[in-house]
């Protein structure tokens, strides 16, 4: 069975995205994408969710 874990980034920039993904991906998530909120009015995207997945046999205890 898979395990989904959504991080919501409201503050979108290179070192925000860095930082969530080593942090969860050194806590043994995969990372499997991003989706990016742009608002029409900036090119620059408001928000971000990045997915990752987790097998549940991999999940200790």
């Amino acid at each position: 069975m898979i395990r989904y874990k959504v991080v919501e980034l409201s503050v979108v920039t290179d070192e925000s995205l860095e930082d969530v993904l080593n942090q969860r991906t050194a806590e043994g998530w995969h990372f499997d994408s991003i989706q990016f909120v742009v608002r029409e009015a900036s090119k620059r995207p408001s928000m971000a969710f990045v997915l990752f997945t987790r097998d549940m046999s991999d999940e200790p205890g």
